[in-house]
């Protein structure tokens, strides 16, 4: 009994994760506002590794469709402009000598349903990685000794239950970061 309570435990854990990197990943969908985790994948060369963007400068949104870049050495600026240009984000950033500033272009109605099938591809990759800890926890419960067949069909449904909580879950984050790209 305590092995499928660990099993559920585990199962649950993997769960939360895939739904964990799908907030992750839809923060990186831009909306048409200004956000600072829209650079979030960005990395820079700094003394010979590459380093986060966010780990060598201060990114802020002084207004709803603009992002400043304030790099802590001066010298970083034109390889902060040329890190964003090569990150393939759609941004064109502007050097003032002082920072980096990118203006966000609102978006167009095509680009916003690329951007909704982007997120509903995100959405899916969480579904398959949730399916998979149901898979991964089911194969585990039926190698268990010693367990009858009724505990083992109780701890499937329970699994089976986690597992449509959290796709659930996964639709209503969708829900949200669909309307939020599509409201102009």
């Amino acid at each position: 009994m305590e092995e499928i309570e660990l099993i559920f435990e585990e199962t649950g854990a993997h769960m939360k994760k895939s739904l964990q990197h799908l907030d992750k990943e839809l923060l990186k969908i831009r909306a048409g506002r200004a956000n600072p985790a829209m650079l979030e994948g960005v990395r820079i060369e700094y003394y010979g590794s590459l380093a986060p963007l966010s780990q060598v400068s201060n990114i802020s949104t002084p207004d709803a469709r603009t992002l400043a870049v304030q790099p802590w050495e001066k010298g970083l600026i034109g390889e902060i402009e040329k890190a964003i240009m090569n990150a393939n984000l759609g941004l064109n950033p502007q050097n003032n000598g002082d920072m980096v500033m990118i203006n966000i272009p609102p978006l167009t109605e095509e680009r916003r349903r690329d951007l909704v099938k982007r997120a509903r591809a995100e959405a899916e990759e969480a579904k398959i990685g949730i399916r998979t800890a149901r898979k991964d926890a089911n194969d585990m419960l039926k190698t268990i000794d010693g367990v009858s067949e009724d505990l083992i069909k109780d701890a499937e449904e329970r699994v089976q239950n986690l597992t449509n909580k959290y796709s659930a879950k996964v639709e209503e984050v969708l829900a949200v970061k669909e309307k939020e790209i599509m409201t102009v």
